[in-house]
This record gives C-alpha cells, structure tokens and sequence, in this order.
C-alpha cells in the first residue's frame, strides 16, 4: 500500500450549483472528519467505528456551535475505495463559500489540498487500477461522443490491460523458457522451441499490428474527426459554418478575404463527434495578414480527417477553384456546390472530381444539401471505419508509442529466428517486447511520467 499524507479537494465543478462534493483520502481522513462532525443538538458525531460505504447526516464545524454547513457524509474504508485508501465524501450545499470553508477547516487539521489527478494516481499506485485504466478516466470524463464514451468504460474496466497482460504472459514464458533451457541444455531441450517461437512470434506481431491499426480510428473516437472547409474566399465556408452551427458563429460579408485565421466548432452529428474548421479563403493576395490566414488553411489541410472544397455555383470557375481542388485531392472528402439557390453560372460538369470525392449541392440560405453531406459523413467514418463491438481502441499517444516498439522488438526478433542467428540472441528482443508492454500498464513507468500523466487531470480526480 503507498502511504502518504491525507489530501482533500472538491471534486464537484467550481460554478454555483445545490450541491458539491468534498473528497478526502488518506489514512486520517476518518478520525479528521470525526472531530468536525455534530448531529443537530451540536453533540460529536463518532466516525471511526462505523462500517465501510455507509452514509451519515449531520452537521459539520470547528465545533458544535459554530456550524458550517447542513452535510451528509460517506465513509469508504480501504481497500475498497477510489484510493484504496480510506476515503471520506462530503456533500455539502453548493457555492464557492461554503465549500471554502470547509476546505479551510480540514487544513487547520492537517489535510493538505490535492494536486490534480493525485487521487487517481493514488488509486494506481495503490494497485486498484494499472495506468491504461488511470488514464481512461480522464478520457471518460472528455467524452464528447457516445463511441468515445463507450471506449473510455471499456478501457476502465480494463480492455487494454487484460490484452498486454495475455501478451506480456506469453513473452514471459518464452524468456522463461529459453533461458532454462539455456542454463540447462542437457535437461531442457530447444529442439522444440524454435517452432513454438516463431508461431508465438507471428501471433504478437498480427496483435500489435491490429492494435496500431485500430489506434487512428482510436484518436478519431477520442478527439473526433477533423474537417476541414477549403474555397478561395468569398465562396461561402463560412455561411456553410453558421448554416451547420444553426447560429451566427462566423462574420459573413461582401468582402474577400474576411476571414484571416482558422475557426474551429464541435459539433455531434448522430452519436459522433465532428470538429469543423473554417479557414482563410485560399487565392494569391500581397495582404501580409491574410497570408498568414491562408498558411494556416494549409497547415490545417494537412491535419484534416475529411476535406469540404468549397465551389461558387453562381460564378465562373477560376484558377484559385482548381488550385484549391488540386490541393485536397489526396484527402477524402467532398465537393460542396455551393449557393444553388441562385442561378447557376458553373455546372457539376464543369467541376473536375478526383476518385475519392463526391459533389453534393448545398444552399446555405435554404440548407439544402445538408442532411445528405450529414449523412455521407457520418456513413464514411462510423459506419465504414469504426464499428464498435469488442474491438480495442488505443486513443493515447504514450501507449501507442509503446506499442510500436513492442512490435520493433517483435520484428526484430523474426529477422533473428529467420537468419539462423543464436538462441540467446532472442532474449534481447523479448525482453525488450516485454518492457514495452510494461510501459503501457505502468509495470516499468518513471516517476516522472507518471507526474506528467496525472498533472493534466482535473482537481478532485
């Protein structure tokens, strides 16, 4: 068990609400409590004997005259807590005050106020949960979709760790066996090894590779899909913004050029997360500021999931059209034949459609075309990419890295088997394969890693 001082925090949202929660963790977090605790007639209310997730009502002050707060209070003895340690919740009313004071008095008797994520961490330090779960809690609490939400749930209650864990034991028995066998070649023979080896080495290449893989379509359901509008200027990105937004997000004018720096809007269509990005209208301009606009357009095309061309049914099509078309040719997307609701001037003909695009006509004034785009889209990505069943999605960075070494290691390894190269060389890769995968469930985490994972989590968690 990792023992360290007793911490507290609100765990609740600072903004004024009926309630808030007040949580306090650590081996003193009962007996602090108990002295601050008073039922109606201000006598003390005794904590320290009571059982494990029970819950009590009273009053809570310095003592039974000078009363804070109306609270109900619930104990959780360790291990069988967030922390594992003993943890004591406070619901008090909601507002800043109130809870203030609280907080103050509980430092007058030695709690010390949490940093963000310290419960979390304590939880995984504690070995309640292995770093994969830690981590899937701030994703949970994220969540912009109902597929990212799912995702988070799975990940807790322990998707990814259960996998490294299989994979990791069957590692460990090759290294186990190898090295007896190496220790003791007259009482353990490899003859037989090599075989099971290289089926053991395919099986944990195909896993890790299908663990990249379906880490792309991970990020997509953790920080949503990327889509980018492109047009040169005044073609209609942003009236195609504030249509979709249903409110007047973008300045819509006359003037070319009004847009001078990226604009980025979540919307949910369905169950998923989009994030739209209106950018600088695209064209060759000696406008220092606009050119800088219209280098962030192409910084963002080049992060883009899926790319909106803009094209001006009502005007001629002009080079600055064909440049932006030519630029996201390479990206899936769609051609949006914009402002049909007037007399057309360019026809679907004329507009040069590369294989993985498609033109839908939309009106931002009558929001025709809407619905379909909505629909393509959302078929395009969920449908087509993500089916959400019992699949892992790896939506971190850190684990993904991790990931790829263990598979690094993993080919390494095959190269060795397949060149004829000396059984002890193999141990090198698979225990390197082994640390990797380590790394992902916090068996072989630094110190300061594990701060710089806990650091951006919210207070109170």
């Amino acid at each position: 068990m990792y023992h360290q001082d007793t911490i507290a925090a609100i765990a609740t949202s600072s903004k004024d609400g009926s309630i808030s929660v007040i949580r306090i963790s650590g081996d003193r977090s009962v007996n602090i409590t108990d002295g601050i605790f008073f039922d109606r007639q201000g006598h003390p209310c005794p904590l320290s004997g009571c059982s494990s997730h029970t819950i009590h009502y009273g009053f809570l002050g310095p003592d039974g005259y000078n009363i804070l707060d109306e609270v109900l209070v619930l104990v959780m003895r360790a291990p069988r807590s967030y922390t594992a340690e003993d943890v004591v919740e406070i619901q008090c009313h909601g507002g800043y005050m109130i809870c203030q004071k609280i907080i103050e008095l509980l430092i007058e008797r030695g709690v010390r106020i949490a940093e963000p994520g310290e419960f979390t961490k304590r939880a995984f330090l504690n070995g309640r949960i292995d770093l994969t779960q830690a981590e899937s809690v701030m994703d949970l609490i994220q969540a912009g979709s109902d597929i990212a939400l799912k995702n988070s749930l799975s990940q807790l209650r322990g998707s990814v760790k259960n996998k490294i864990v299989e994979l990791r034991a069957m590692i460990l028995e090759d290294i186990a066996y190898l090295e007896a066998a190496l220790d003791d070649p007259e009482h353990i023979s490899l003859e037989d090894f090599i075989p099971r080896i290289r089926k053991h080495s395919v099986f944990l290449k195909e896993e890790l590779e299908h663990l990249l893989q379906n880490s792309q379509n991970g990020r997509l359901i953790r920080e949503g899909i990327r889509i980018v509008i492109i047009g040169k200027p005044n073609v209609g990105k942003s009236s195609f913004l504030n249509c979709l937004l249903g409110s007047e997000r973008a300045i819509v004018t006359d003037i070319p050029g009004t847009t001078r720096d990226t604009l980025e809007e979540e919307i949910r269509i369905g169950s998923t997360l989009f994030r739209f990005i209106d950018t600088a209208g695209i064209r060759k301009t000696e406008d220092i500021i606009e050119n800088v606009g219209i280098r962030k357009a192409k910084e963002e095309l080049e992060q883009a999931d899926f790319v909106i061309c803009m094209i001006d049914s009502g005007s001629e099509l002009e080079p600055e059209d064909l440049y932006v078309l030519e630029q996201a040719k390479e990206y899936p997307g769609v051609i949006l034949y914009n402002k049909v609701d007037l007399p057309s001037v360019t026809e679907k003909e004329m507009i040069p459609v590369s294989d993985n695009k498609r033109i839908i006509s939309f009106s931002a004034a009558t929001g025709e075309g809407l619905e379909e785009l909505e629909r393509y889209i959302s078929e395009l990505f969920i449908e087509n990419r993500i089916h959400y069943n019992d699949e892992i999605y790896i939506t971190n960075a850190r684990q993904k890295e991790s990931l790829a070494d263990a598979r690094e290691s993993v080919q390494r390894l095959w190269k060795t088997i397949e060149a004829g190269m000396p059984e002890d060389l193999y141990t090198i890769d698979l225990v390197n394969a082994y640390e990797s995968l380590g790394k992902i469930i916090g068996e072989t985490i630094e110190d300061d890693i594990a701060d710089k994972i806990f650091k951006d989590f919210c207070m109170g968690k």
